[in-house]
């Protein structure tokens, strides 16, 4: 009977003990400012490799099959249209994985976590990200500016957008899910012909599907009055340099496929100098949110 009271008094106490560590683990979570991420699940290829053919054989083969083309048209930094002229394209061997294991930003940025929104624009591969509390949420191709005008680098916020509008080059040529990063100098992001290197007048072009999804993803500006920015947008970091002499970067993932890949340590040094500014202002746009939900 003693032994029984003795093993029951012990189940008590590690009960207790168990509970108080679980009210404490909660606590802190409940106290921390940094949500947890979300993770999403993602297919891997079994092996990334490639190889090249000829954009004819490949779209008589697999015209057909659009998340091949899809993921096709990504590691060759072009759309449809562009895709049907070109030569030699590069193709992976294993398409049996999601987009993003194709692409070089990594799927979680641990540094980044605090930071609401953010969208990458990667010169040297050619290709964005976007990232919600340091997950990975969209990836894809992008044609950057070319040598004559090229893209500036550095931190932006989004300003407005327009669904369709015109350039400020040229008032024939019309831009869908245009959003603006760069007001004064006419920079933005929008759905444009990706000839599969960088051809803009500075603007960062997009597939029509992923100049939409951008397009929905970040947040727009908000002015006191028409010269005065009372709410920046989404963040938007533009880096790295493009060697406008050499061949395509990507034509070196055919010796070695992970010669592009972009590393967590590479996203954090690159957005270090610019975190106490984009959480400055992403502060000031979460109490422009709570003090407009008050007010309703």
């Amino acid at each position: 009977m003693k032994k029984i009271n003795l093993l029951l008094s012990i189940s008590i106490l590690i009960f207790l003990v168990s509970c108080k560590e679980q009210k404490e683990q909660q606590a802190v979570e409940s106290n921390s400012t940094v949500e947890p991420v979300v993770k999403v699940e993602r297919k891997e290829p079994k092996k990334r490799s490639y190889h090249l053919e000829t954009a004819k054989d490949w779209l008589a083969k697999n015209g057909t099959d659009s998340a091949q083309a899809n993921i096709v048209y990504a590691i060759n930094r072009t759309d449809a249209a562009n895709f049907k002229k070109m030569d030699s394209v590069i193709i992976a061997d294993d398409w049996n994985g999601d987009l993003e294991f194709y692409m070089p930003f990594p799927l979680e940025i641990y540094a980044i976590r605090e930071i609401n929104k953010i969208v990458y624009f990667s010169y040297p591969t050619q290709t964005f990200a976007a990232y919600e509390k340091g997950q990975l949420i969209y990836t894809g191709p992008t044609n950057m500016g070319r040598e004559k005008d090229k893209t500036p680098t550095g931190l932006f916020f989004t300003n407005w957008k327009a669904e369709e509008t015109v350039s400020t080059f040229d008032d024939e040529w019309e831009l869908r899910w245009n959003f603006n990063i760069a007001n004064k100098l006419g920079v933005g992001w929008h759905q444009y012909s990706l000839p599969g290197y960088p051809a803009s007048h500075s603007c960062l072009r997009l597939q029509e599907n992923d100049a939409k999804k951008l397009y929905e993803f970040a947040e727009q500006w908000e002015l006191s009055d028409p010269e005065t920015v009372k709410v920046k947008g989404t963040p938007v970091i533009v880096f790295g340099d493009y060697d406008f002499k050499a061949p395509k970067p990507w034509m070196q993932l055919l010796k070695n496929p992970k010669a592009l890949d972009i590393s967590e340590n590479e996203i954090e040094t690159i957005t270090k100098p610019f975190v106490a500014s984009i959480l400055k202002e992403q502060k000031i746009r979460q109490d422009f949110k709570n003090t407009n939900n008050q007010s309703k």
